[in-house]
């Protein structure tokens, strides 16, 4: 049985994140992780915020206080809000920790020593107002490709076409607004891309085929473009430092990494952060070094960071010449909007994960992103979906089913599930169907089809409702006690297997509806057919409650509530 090795794109350390980027990376990598432990595989799940770079320095300068101290105080801010989405990260680190310095300056001389990267002088713009060399963030301009006047001088976020400062139209100083700006010369390490196009290109169509069409077009489309040489460092006073004993001239010049180059690495970095935590029982390197046959490593990403993952990340683990892993499957998502349009803080368009939890439990939130997750296309948040989504699927479908079982039961049979008679045919329909959909659940969730596999657990919720329309208990009682009894002891067995196979999408709930039942020993992590089929987890006489509701529906008011707080026209 493989180990799995799960990484979610880094969240800037800006910020805290919208829905979007929740649901394209995150949440996704958190509820395959959880069904992967359930089902029994060693899963190692690694993120951490990404905090080198212009936006940093830009935001530090802003609040006025040193860099390190806003990306300390901004990486709390995030995890909290993570754990509070019920993300179980085995490790959630940082890109500025010590691991990741050491180990993409490794990284960067070993590239050097293979002939794959160089020192070059090129011209740089400076600003004489800033008295500085400004790097890509620092300059601000209009696209040339698309005309996104917004546009960054490392990539248009509108088209997201990589660019160059010097690309853009009309460019200014993002620290001072100044538009005076000059080209002059300075020097930056390389790295030679172009020497590694064909090495790159054999190890897409390795495994191109296997990967979701979003993620294979995109990596075949820049390697198609051709790979060319892209500058690694940085005039920043915030990064991983060229090291001085390579690089000495340019580290006497307060060079650091370019961003890009130090946060793929960091993976590896924080993975040795964990590792350095508890070292006598963790091994970073058995994740990551030499172990392409034993780790099975899956990404996690929206579609704008794919070419970085695809194509840059693996040339730069290529060119090192050692045996660190490579990633065998990128899970990459469209963009979510926000009612067709972009979630801007600035308009106070959108809902971000803060303000999500504020409103409603975390489980809210990741039944409907996980429901209507981006996969094949782009989807658009509006709250008369979520609204409906909610009402239907997790207050009627699952929540109202939990609920009149085990109140009915209460009333009529007391605080033990009751006996009754020995189960017909009726039940051995339901254990077919049951274990029908279970298969169909288990099919979707191996794939990584995050929206099939939530209709086919929403399936499984409206089998227990079909079944007890069928049997009408409360019809039942009146002429067939045992009957009834029969028939809310299976629906108490569905209740459970609800709670064992919808944790991955709704941990909190389902630890409710478990913790229903008084089983000292239940420790099953998983449902298997057999199991399905026969429905006998929760035995006659096992005494139990009757949780608060799982899920409140949401009101007109509450709509409209939401639609005024957060914007809901169209754009």
């Amino acid at each position: 049985m493989a180990r799995h090795l799960i990484t979610s794109a880094l969240p800037y350390i800006n910020g805290i994140k919208h829905l979007g980027n929740m649901v394209g990376s995150m949440l996704p990598a958190d509820v395959y992780s959880r069904y992967l432990r359930q089902r029994g595989h060693d899963v190692l799940y690694i993120c951490a915020t990404d905090e080198h770079g212009t936006p940093a320095e830009l935001a530090a300068k802003e609040q006025g206080i040193p860099v390190d101290e806003f990306c300390a105080q901004a990486h709390d801010a995030q995890k909290a809000v993570y754990d509070g989405f019920a993300l179980a990260f085995d490790y959630f680190g940082r890109s500025s920790s010590p691991q990741n310095v050491e180990i993409t300056q490794h990284f960067a001389r070993k590239l050097k020593e293979n002939g794959f990267i160089e020192e070059r002088a090129i011209r740089q713009v400076y600003s004489p107002a800033d008295g500085r060399f400004l790097p890509d963030r620092y300059v601000e301009g209009t696209c040339p490709h698309c005309g996104y006047d917004k546009a960054r001088g490392d990539q248009c976020e509108n088209c997201t076409r990589v660019l160059d400062p010097t690309d853009l139209i009309d460019p200014r100083s993002a620290i001072s607004g100044s538009t005076e700006l000059e080209v002059r010369e300075t020097k930056h390490l390389f790295l030679l891309q172009s020497r590694l196009q064909h090495e790159v290109e054999a190890w897409v169509a390795a495994h191109e085929e296997e990967w979701p069409h979003l993620s294979s077009s995109i990596a075949r489309k820049w390697l198609n473009e051709g790979l060319h040489d892209r500058a690694i460092t940085r005039d920043l006073d915030w990064g991983v430092p060229v090291p001085a004993d390579t690089w000495p001239e340019l580290a006497a010049e307060g060079k650091v990494f370019y961003v890009w180059f130090d946060a793929p690495i960091e993976y590896i970095g924080s993975t040795k952060e964990w590792s350095d935590q508890d070292p006598e029982n963790r091994d970073w390197k058995s994740w990551w070094y030499d172990v392409d046959t034993d780790v099975r490593y899956t990404q996690f990403m929206a579609k704008d960071n794919v070419p970085f993952h695809t194509v840059m990340f693996p040339a730069t683990e290529l060119g090192i010449r050692e045996p660190w892993k490579k990633v065998d499957y990128v899970k990459s998502f469209n963009w979510l909007t926000y009612y067709g349009g972009k979630f801007s803080t600035s308009q106070k368009r959108g809902v971000f994960t803060d303000q999500a939890l504020e409103i409603l439990p975390a489980d809210y939130w990741r039944y409907f992103l996980i429901a209507n997750a981006p996969e094949s296309d782009d989807s658009s948040f509006t709250w008369e979906h979520f609204t409906a989504t909610v009402n239907k699927d997790l207050a009627d479908t699952l929540g109202n089913f939990v609920n009149r079982v085990l109140s009915f039961s209460r009333k009529r049979f007391g605080d033990e599930v009751p006996a009754g008679s020995a189960a017909g045919e009726a039940e051995a329909r339901l254990g077919e169907e049951i274990a029908r959909l279970l298969a169909e659940y288990e099919s979707q969730m191996e794939a990584l089809q995050f929206r099939k596999a939530a209709a086919a657990l929403r399936a499984l919720w409206s089998a227990g409702n079909s079944y007890l329309e069928e049997k009408a208990p409360w019809l039942e009682i009146k002429t067939d006690q045992d009957g009834a009894a029969l028939t809310l002891r299976t629906a108490m067995n569905l209740i459970h297997l609800y709670s064992v196979v919808s944790e991955p999408f709704i941990p909190a709930s389902s630890a409710a509806m478990r913790t229903a039942f008084a089983l000292p020993d239940d420790t099953a992590t998983w449902v298997t057919a057999d199991e399905a089929k026969a429905l006998d987890f929760v035995p006659a006489g096992t005494p139990f409650t009757v949780p608060p509701v799982l899920f409140a529906k949401l009101t007109e008011d509450d709509l409209e509530a939401y639609k005024e707080r957060f914007g809901g026209e169209p754009v």
